[in-house]
Formats: structure tokens, C-alpha cells, sequence
């Protein structure tokens, strides 16, 4: 038995590799992918005249290095290469004709050596080679860069544990942000400045197993998966959406112009910028849509879950818990609210009726995000009816701790886990006899209705 363990925990360690090419040992060739912003860069309409520009360089200004656990490392942190990606943007935008000056000495070496070779030679009926054109140079000068990468501006993850065996997940956000501006070569006047920012997400999940399936045998295994996006593909959008900026915003104040400045492609083209535009702005500093476009009046929470009573009887089971609450804000993420709860309790191997209210402060740690920690604390009062020698009402005072996602303006989701503490033991009846003061953990999840009166 113990040799055919082995042999399973080598043929699945062996077929690891296979997660991420489980057909082919070499991977496909593929076309470069496409970010969110290619099909709105080619969806520019066209200019009266392509505007002729030159990059001399567009360089990474970060002069960050990549941060890797134990180890030192000399690669930076975002691609070098942001020239060639701004070069294709302006090309694929449609809406510039942009020239080589970032390998001009290359350019001028080889004109050079052109020139030199007519002058030395003739044609094939005697007559003189003429010299070469003269280069085309531009009205318009880009620069900027990449300015900023900032890592781990979000950073989360949640897992459980039983038993030896658990699963567990984490998350990570990063931030790239491009400056592009437009000089005039004639005047030096800065033509107009744009900004662009986009986020880089990385997760991870994992899962194990860690528990004696004999006497004598120990079983041990793992697997996990995560995934991060090539910072390369977010500078790229980056610099693509800039573009875009670019363009419209340089229409807008006459430095440019489309060639039909009133038909249909071009009048929906600048609605949907203007669309983006109004929801990019209202993002907060981590890149995060609010979480509703209008005031929030009330709370209305329905839930249900688990409750475990600690009491002096051994070996309590979980019983069903449900609960009610309402609150009202008071000043940013803090409101004010009631609770009503009930359920059964375990008590000594029989399911007890209990029952409570409480004047809750509820604090939403980021209000104007769509998924908010939040903690709660308050007073009330709790009875069980059924239980003998238990007083009418006990006053406790109950803490929990949880998360709440909105998932549109009048409908959101929540989970939390706390403690009902009783202020005097005999909850279970055993009052002045127990040696433990007894409490109710609750595990719950639920819906939330924002605004319900």
C-alpha cells in the first residue's frame, strides 16, 4: 500500500508541467494578443491630413528594478522597449505618420554609405546616380514615458483550514502610468499633455492535503494555479489608450481635425470616448469604480448561517442562525442600526429556541468601493425561553467581522463571523455551576437591500 502511495504522488508531481501545456511540449505560435484598448485605436477616424510626428525616445523613467522574494535581480520592473510600442500605437491609430529618430544615426550611416556608393558609380547606360530624397521631418515632437509603477497598491486573499486539509487564494494589484505630450517643433510650445494609468493583476490559488491516512503513512499533497498579467500588455494599453487621449483631445483644441468631423463614425466615436471618460473619472486612486451613483439612505440585511454555543456542556454541535438588521449612515463608512436574530442553540444534545436585539455601529471600512470589509459592534439583549433556570434576558454585547460586495445600487451580498458574549454566565442553564462564560459564535451570509423605504 505504501509503494502504490508513492507511485501516485510521482505520476501527479511528474504531470504538474502539464497544467499549463497539456497537449503540446512546445507551446503554439500566436499573433501578439490584443489589449482592451486595440479595437478603439482602430477605431479612430481618419484625419483631413496625417499628422507627421517623431519619437526620439519614450523611455521607462520609473527606475524601478523587479522585487523578488530572497533574491536580487537586475531586470526592471516594466518593459524597456516602450519606444517600439508607442511606434506601433501611432501607426495602427491611422491618424499620424510616424518617423524613425530613435535609430537615426543607424539611418543616417546608411544614407551615407548610399551616397557615397552613387557618387562612385554609374548606371548601367552611363548616366549619374542622383542623390537620395531629403528625409521627411515632422511639425510634431512626442515625448514622455513610462512614470510610475507602483506595486502592490491591493493586496488580499482568504483560505480555511480542517483537518489538515485547507484551499487558500490571494490577489495583487499593481499600477503602470504613461505621460505622452505633443510639441510643437517650430515653437517648442507644449502642444498638449494626456496621462493614462492601468492596473496589473496577479492571483493565486492553491490547495493541500495534510493528514495520516494510516498508523504508519502520512499523506501529503498540493496543487495550485495563478496568474499574472505580462506587465508588457499593460504598458501597452497604456500607451494605446494615450493615443487615443491624444487625438481627440488635440481635435477638440484645433490641432488638429478629423476628415468628417459630422458623420455618424466620427460623432460615435466621440461619444464612446466621452462614455469612458466619465466613467474613468469617477474611479478612486486604486483604479476602482464607485460603488453606486447615488446616496446610500438605508441598509436593509436578510441572513442566515451556523451558530456554536461554548458553554460548560462538552461537544456542542452547530445549529441554524438567521438574522435581520437595519442601519442608516451617519458619517462616511460609520452607521448606526438594530439587529434582530434567532435560531437554536445546543444545549446539553437539544436544539433550544433563542432570540435577541441589539443597537449595532457598523463601520464600512472603504465605503465607496463595490467590496468593503466591515466591522460591527454592539449591545442587546438575548433570551432562551426553553432553557430552565436561564433569566428572561441576558445583556450581551456582540462583535462581528465580515465583508460586504455590492452588486448593483439596490442589491448586495454579505458574510460575516462574530461572537454573542453574554455580560453573566448561565446561558445554559447552569448558571453559578459552569466554570465557562458562555458565548454563541455565529457564522452568517446574506443579502443586503440599499435603500429599501
Amino acid at each position: 500500500m505504501r509503494i502504490l502511495w508513492v507511485l501516485v504522488l510521482l505520476v501527479l508531481a511528474g504531470c504538474s508541467p502539464r497544467f499549463a501545456r497539456p497537449f503540446d511540449v512546445e507551446a503554439a505560435r500566436t499573433a501578439a494578443p490584443r489589449t482592451a484598448a486595440t479595437d478603439l485605436l482602430e477605431a479612430v477616424p481618419r484625419p483631413v491630413d496625417p499628422v507627421v510626428v517623431a519619437v526620439y525616445r519614450f523611455r521607462d523613467q520609473t527606475g524601478q528594478y523587479r522585487a523578488l522574494e530572497n533574491l536580487s535581480t537586475f531586470s526592471t520592473s516594466v518593459t524597456q522597449g516602450a519606444t517600439s510600442i508607442l511606434m506601433r500605437a501611432l501607426e495602427d491609430s491611422g491618424f499620424f505618420v510616424p518617423i524613425e529618430r530613435e535609430g537615426l544615426s543607424n539611418l543616417l550611416n546608411e544614407r551615407q554609405i548610399i551616397t557615397s556608393t552613387r557618387q562612385q558609380f554609374t548606371g548601367p547606360d552611363g548616366e549619374e546616380l542622383g542623390g537620395l530624397p531629403p528625409l521627411l521631418y515632422a511639425g510634431v515632437l512626442l515625448e514622455g514615458g513610462i512614470i510610475g509603477y507602483d506595486s502592490n497598491v491591493i493586496t488580499g486573499g482568504a483560505g480555511a483550514r480542517l483537518l489538515g486539509g485547507g484551499v487558500s487564494g490571494q490577489f495583487r494589484q499593481d499600477q503602470v502610468t504613461v505621460y505622452l505630450r505633443a510639441v510643437s517643433v517650430q515653437t517648442g510650445r507644449v502642444l498638449k499633455t494626456v496621462h493614462t494609468t492601468k492596473t496589473i493583476v496577479s492571483q493565486k490559488l492553491d490547495g493541500g492535503l495534510f493528514r495520516f491516512v494510516d498508523t504508519k503513512a502520512l499523506l501529503e499533497a498540493e496543487a495550485g494555479y495563478s496568474t499574472n498579467e505580462p506587465p508588457v500588455l499593460a504598458v501597452t494599453a497604456a500607451v494605446e489608450e494615450a493615443v487615443v487621449a491624444l487625438v481627440v483631445e488635440g481635435v477638440r483644441d484645433d490641432l488638429w481635425a478629423f476628415a468628417g468631423p459630422g458623420d455618424t463614425v466620427t460623432t460615435d466615436f466621440l461619444a464612446g470616448y466621452d462614455r469612458r471618460q466619465s466613467r474613468d473619472t469617477s474611479r478612486d486612486v486604486f483604479d476602482r469604480l464607485p460603488a453606486s451613483t447615488g446616496p446610500r439612505r438605508a441598509s436593509l440585511g436578510l441572513g442566515a448561517g451556523l451558530g456554536r454555543i461554548q458553554s460548560d456542556y462538552a461537544s456542542p454541535g452547530a445549529q441554524p442562525v438567521g438574522e435581520a438588521w437595519l442601519d442608516v449612515p451617519v458619517a462616511g463608512g460609520l452607521s448606526l442600526g438594530l439587529r434582530g436574530e434567532g435560531g437554536f442553540l445546543d444545549v446539553a444534545g437539544r436544539a433550544e429556541t433563542f432570540f435577541g436585539g441589539a443597537v449595532l455601529v457598523r463601520g464600512r471600512l472603504l465605503p465607496s468601493a463595490r467590496v468593503t470589509p466591515t466591522l460591527t459592534a454592539g449591545v442587546g439583549a438575548l433570551g432562551v425561553p426553553g432553557v430552565p433556570g436561564v433569566p428572561g434576558a441576558l445583556v450581551y454585547g456582540t462583535a462581528t467581522v465580515g465583508v460586504e460586495s455590492r452588486l448593483s445600487r439596490g442589491l448586495g451580498l454579505f458574510l460575516e463571523t462574530g461572537v454573542d458574549y453574554p455580560f453573566r454566565e448561565g446561558l445554559d442553564g447552569l448558571r453559578g455551576s459552569g466554570s465557562v462564560n458562555d458565548n454563541l459564535w455565529v457564522g452568517r451570509g446574506g443579502v443586503v437591500i440599499y435603500n429599501p423605504f
